[in-house]
């Protein structure tokens, strides 16, 4: 998990962007963007761009559940466990203790579970809380992700093309990726949005989806709630990440996603974090952490 000498200078460029939408009263949406090293831990704006020499960077969406104000709750305490647990993996492998991005993830979602069913079980207002969580975890080359629910993770790579990295933790889901639904059939089918697994939410045991991949310069990655995605189709993802000029009208990238997808649909909070590998940073503008 530290960085590697040859990959230290690329750069990270981001954007952020959430909306409660045009038919709930209010956003169970959160997301993180956040740096770290050995010291110290840094919130990040909604837009930036940095060197990924020397730092890790972080980036997650949440979707909470459960009603009333505890689903807003859910998603708060899920990207606050982010804030204070990953970094130190990052001072362990400093001090040649890398337990590996596996185990670290697994026990962040863990940590993060027992946390949600212990206050749902304490707090009458608070039971049933849950919630989704997509984290993509930057070093040099790579792309660690740790994944649970029906939020998103996105690949774009340089070569071209979209691929979904994570996999929807519904039965709908599952009848896509075996290819017995297409992307229509998945859209409108009436149990989609039914998930068999979430942090907390009642559920006794979880088993995050966690992975990596590798990355170079011109690759971008979408992280995502499902909100995005019910009001935009993969190719209308692909256009507007890859085909409109970033800039063009105004808004950064992440910010026209949300724009589009709540124009299209706005039934449900809509969420969107990009992240695009850029170029070393000899050659980049300055950091805008």
């Amino acid at each position: 998990m530290s960085a590697a000498p040859d990959d230290a200078a690329f750069t990270l460029i981001w954007s952020a962007q959430t909306d409660r939408g045009r038919v709930r009263q209010n956003n169970e949406d959160s997301f993180l963007a956040l740096t770290f090293d050995g010291r110290e831990v840094r919130y990040l704006g909604k837009t930036g761009q940095a060197s990924l020499a020397g730092a890790d960077f972080v980036f997650a969406v949440s979707d909470g559940m459960g009603g009333a104000k505890s689903g807003e709750f859910a998603s708060k305490i899920t990207v606050e466990r982010i804030t204070r647990l990953l970094p130190a993996s990052f001072k362990l492998a400093a001090h040649g203790l890398d337990r590996g991005f596996k185990d670290v993830l697994e026990e962040l979602f863990a940590s993060i579970h027992h946390e949600m069913i212990k206050l749902g079980s304490s707090y009458e207002e608070l039971s049933g809380m849950g919630a989704t969580l997509s984290l993509a975890w930057f070093t040099p080359g790579w792309c660690y992700f740790g994944h649970l629910g029906d939020s998103r993770i996105y690949h774009f790579p340089a070569a071209g093309g979209i691929k979904q990295v994570t996999h929807d933790h519904t039965y709908v889901g599952w009848l896509r990726r075996e290819g017995k639904l297409n992307e229509r059939e998945a859209r409108t089918h009436p149990g989609r949005n039914a998930l068999n697994q979430a942090l907390g939410s009642q559920h006794q045991f979880v088993e995050p989806q966690i992975g990596a991949v590798g990355c170079s310069a011109g690759d971008r990655f979408l992280i995502c709630s499902d909100g995005l995605v019910d009001g935009l189709w993969d190719a209308n993802l692909e256009d507007l990440i890859r085909l409109v000029p970033a800039g063009s009208d105004g808004l950064p990238v992440a910010q026209r996603l949300v724009r589009e997808a709540v124009e299209l649909s706005g039934r449900d909070n809509a969420t969107a974090v990009v992240v695009e590998v850029g170029a070393p940073a000899a050659a980049a503008p300055k950091s805008e952490i």
